[in-house]
């Protein structure tokens, strides 16, 4: 790894791993956990101090914990205050706000905004340029595709802030719009460019601009095989837990703690 050992801790309390690389010019701040064999790359910021900092000569950072086997590549942006899981893997130039919640082997696109106070559960992709707004809870093994947009304010500009929230193994199309408040259940494929504004159960495929429900995910055949495509974890198992051993096997360990 040609880093040059050119970063800077500013602060107190600052634990980093064993085995940990941290790249050119990046900075970590007060309060700072960083895992073990975590790499973190040039020009970084982990820890940015929140507003109060600027004006409040007593401060005090809140804490951040970056979890074990992780990789952040240049430019991130991780404000202080927010917990990160295992083997995170972020795209260059994202921006987390505080109290975000994400778990273990997500992985964060290029250009990311993720506006704080949300929660990202396990397994979950977030491709390019996605904007997450503030409340937003996504479930584990939910994939959404770049320029999708979690929206928060009903009635702009107001502080009556609703998240969207998106169930377990949900696929959200390049494009789409959530509306504030909706809620997607488990299973669903929302097609590219939709915008949806109102509640959809689980296995639904929506599409459209006011997004509607066109028919059962579960009817959509596979392009490769006889059969169909959902549910998709029967279909496509790179990075995910069940990979060699397939998706009912995990299941059946999963539920026996194994």
């Amino acid at each position: 790894m040609k880093f040059n050992n050119n970063f800077q801790l500013l602060g107190n309390n600052i634990n980093i791993g064993k085995n940990v690389k941290i790249g050119d010019r990046t900075i970590i701040y007060d309060n700072v956990q960083v895992g073990d064999d975590t790499i973190i790359a040039n020009d970084c910021i982990i820890g940015e101090p929140l507003h109060n900092y600027y004006y409040n000569d007593n401060y005090i950072n809140p804490e951040t914990k970056i979890g074990e086997s992780s990789l952040i590549r240049s430019h991130a942006i991780i404000y202080a205050g927010s917990t990160f899981g295992n083997e995170l893997q972020t795209g260059h130039r994202i921006t987390i706000l505080p109290d975000s919640k994400i778990g273990h082997n997500c992985s964060i696109g290029t250009l990311c905004d993720i506006q704080g106070d949300i929660e990202i559960g396990n397994y979950c992709r977030l491709h390019s340029n996605i904007h997450v707004g503030q409340k937003s809870i996504i479930k584990n093994y939910v994939f959404i595709y770049p320029f999708v947009i979690f929206t928060n304010d009903p009635t702009p500009p107001s502080d009556d802030w609703l998240g969207v929230t998106v169930d377990e193994y949900t696929q959200i199309g390049a494009g789409s719009i959530l509306m504030p408040g909706i809620k997607i259940g488990k299973n669903c494929l929302i097609g590219a460019g939709s915008v949806v504004s109102k509640d959809f159960n689980d296995f639904s495929l929506v599409m459209g601009n006011p997004g509607r429900r066109i028919g059962d995910v579960k009817k959509i055949k596979s392009r490769k095989k006889d059969g169909f495509h959902y549910p998709w974890m029967y279909n496509f198992e790179r990075g995910m837990p069940w990979k060699g051993i397939g998706y009912d096997e995990w299941l059946k360990k999963k539920n026996y703690g194994d």
